[in-house]
């Protein structure tokens, strides 16, 4: 009898796998179910040159400020309830970070187009709009309608960076949050998957038939499972935890390399995930942070 599946694995295994240069997906939104504690791990490893691809928030914001990333591929850098996350900010203003703004639709596309493996779709939005002055070229089709249309090519990823409620060690996964968001497109878009789960739970947790609407991809994407209570923190992954609003403000009180120095030094550069927990209050304290009411 086969051995079964086992991809566990730590984040510092995982980030190991990445390379500078790479084009990394980071699932979630703005401050909902960010794989943080793979951010975190990733700054820890120096990367540097990175593409990053996302709906974004403080994931972000902290690889700018830590020197990683070289293009941002993105729709929005938001902290939710606050506007704009300030190393986000600060590097746009220098005109420091390369950049591919597009809305939150057309980012959609281009992950929806290489996760079918297709080299573009096409779109009726943005022929109008200042996307055309960057890489996007415009198709006709060729049926009798003739309709010109806007190509938004495929945002193919290297890897992609998920966080989940719940995990078994092959990579069945569960999501419990109200909005999966893109994560599924992002898993099918990428040649490498790492996921952090709330809970690494047995096989048969998973198979719940009133829990199947929760499974978003095939455990056959996943490249590594790491198990991380509270990997999301600091923004939320709901129904565990809510978004810690008073961590983010922290956060967001930064925006020069003195205040990052000191942030990172607190939360960042710390001897492991426990420590980082403990730093943050403690995991009775977020245990009981509420659901974001929007």
């Amino acid at each position: 009898m086969p051995a079964p599946l086992d991809k566990r694995m730590s984040a510092e295994q995982a980030v190991a796998q990445l390379r500078d240069g790479m084009t990394v997906g980071i699932g979630g939104w703005a401050t909902r179910r960010k794989p943080m504690a793979l951010v975190r791990a990733m700054i820890r490893a120096g990367l540097r040159d990175l593409t990053i691809v996302a709906y974004g928030g403080p994931d972000v914001g902290m690889l700018i400020a830590a020197g990683a990333v070289r293009k941002l591929v993105f729709g929005f850098v938001s902290l939710d309830h606050i506007p704009l996350d300030p190393y986000f900010r600060a590097a746009r203003q220098a005109g420091t970070l390369d950049v591919l703004e597009i809305d939150e639709g057309l980012l959609h596309w281009g992950l929806r187009a290489a996760a079918m493996r297709l080299p573009f779709l096409p779109a009726r939005t943005g022929l109008a709009t200042d996307v055309m002055s960057q890489v996007f070229r415009t198709v006709i089709s060729p049926y009798d309608d003739g309709e010109e249309f806007l190509a938004i090519p495929a945002l193919k990823l290297d890897a992609a960076l998920l966080h989940v409620h719940r995990a078994d060690q092959a990579g069945n996964a569960l999501v419990l949050s109200p909005d999966p968001f893109f994560d599924e497109l992002m898993a099918r878009a990428a040649d490498k998957v790492f996921m952090t789960t709330e809970q690494l739970v047995a096989t048969d947790d998973l198979n719940l038939p009133a829990q199947s609407r929760f499974n978003p991809f095939e455990r056959s994407l996943v490249t590594g499972v790491i198990e991380s209570r509270f990997g999301a923190h600091p923004t939320g992954a709901t129904p565990d935890y809510g978004i810690d609003l008073d961590h983010v403000r922290d956060y967001a009180a930064g925006g020069d390399a003195v205040k990052w120095a000191d942030y990172r030094s607190r939360y960042i550069d710390v001897q492991d995930h426990a420590a980082y927990i403990a730093a943050a209050g403690g995991a009775d304290r977020i245990c009981t942070l509420p659901a974001p009411v929007y």
